[in-house]
């Protein structure tokens, strides 16, 4: 699509991806309830956009707000959160919401997030219209998060990326692949990649977990990801890239060993938890090579960075562990 949000890369820059001028495109405080807003998924809608938000009250309570944009830039975020009806389930129990993603397949858009159900797992539920909402049955028992759908049925069946995990933190976390004939029943777990050994690439060494929905490229699926380190300080989040084979998705092609974007700025190293580029959602334009990022900084906002396609790719394979 020719109307995702754009700016060229800045003079003098070596970087494979830069971040967007004006960020962050939407501050902790957009609405009067919100304490942050960040790690939120954006998807073409309309002549336009939609998004899932992921805002954090002043209880800290989490849940997920529904938005809209005309460029992909300027969010009009609902002030009340989405309020679910029964899908495929009445078990609709939820003790929180956060980190969605969005994803449209076949004929409605489909939601993933950490839900809390005794713990964390992962909600699943779609939209037609971004106004009504209905959940379906948890995909997993907890734990587990970063439940990600890939964009179509991988032979015959629809497939998820997820990072079984913990009831707290997780110092610990590899990337998993899932498949279902019908989005409520799951099964043949495959590993597809671990966290990278610390010698080999620190900034993945802790744990890794699948970020925006995968990209299908000609190489096969271009999937970003997290990657964290442990350091003296805690936690450090950073964005990688790898490539999957497209009809086996758990075979890893390539992975970069060099992360594409760290915390480095102020509004990346400072907030409600320093250190933390945390990517979500993506738009991209094959035809005019364009990516762009949505991402969560330091758990308080929500960032944009921008990349060539084909430059994210040759970097990946070029710079693969």
């Amino acid at each position: 699509m020719s109307n995702i949000p754009w700016q060229d890369k800045p003079k003098n820059s070596n970087d494979v991806m830069w971040r967007y001028s004006e960020n962050p495109i939407i501050d902790r405080y957009a609405i009067p309830s919100s304490n942050s807003i960040f790690n939120s998924a954006v998807v073409p809608f309309g002549d336009g956009f939609a998004g899932v938000f992921r805002c954090d009250n002043k209880a800290v309570q989490m849940n997920i707000f529904a938005g809209f944009s005309s460029n992909g830039i300027d969010w009009e975020i609902n002030h009340e959160p989405i309020v679910m009806q029964a899908g495929n389930t009445d078990m609709i129990d939820s003790d929180y919401k956060y980190d969605p993603r969005v994803v449209f397949i076949e004929d409605r858009y489909w939601i993933t997030w950490c839900n809390g159900y005794h713990g964390p797992t992962i909600g699943i539920g779609y939209t037609f219209d971004f106004k009504e909402f209905f959940q379906c049955e948890n995909a997993f028992l907890p734990f587990n998060r970063n439940g990600v759908l890939f964009p179509q049925k991988i032979n015959g069946k629809y497939a998820m990326l997820s990072r079984p995990s913990d009831n707290g933190h997780t110092p610990f976390g590899d990337i998993y692949i899932s498949y279902s004939p019908d989005m409520k029943y799951w099964g043949e777990h495959r590993c597809v990649m671990k966290a990278a050994p610390f010698e080999d690439s620190a900034w993945q060494c802790t744990k890794i977990g699948a970020g925006p929905i995968p990209i299908l490229t000609d190489e096969g699926w271009l999937m970003l990801y997290h990657g964290v380190i442990t350091t003296c300080n805690g936690f450090r989040y950073a964005m990688g890239a790898a490539i999957l084979d497209e009809n086996q998705p758990d075979r890893v092609k390539y992975r970069t060993q060099p992360y594409l974007l760290g915390p480095a700025v102020s509004y990346e190293q400072n907030g409600d938890v320093p250190n933390v580029v945390f990517p979500c959602a993506a738009l991209h334009d094959i035809k005019e090579d364009k990516l762009v990022v949505y991402y969560g900084a330091a758990d308080t906002v929500v960032a944009m960075a921008f990349g060539k396609l084909s430059e994210v790719i040759e970097f990946t394979k070029n710079n693969s562990l």
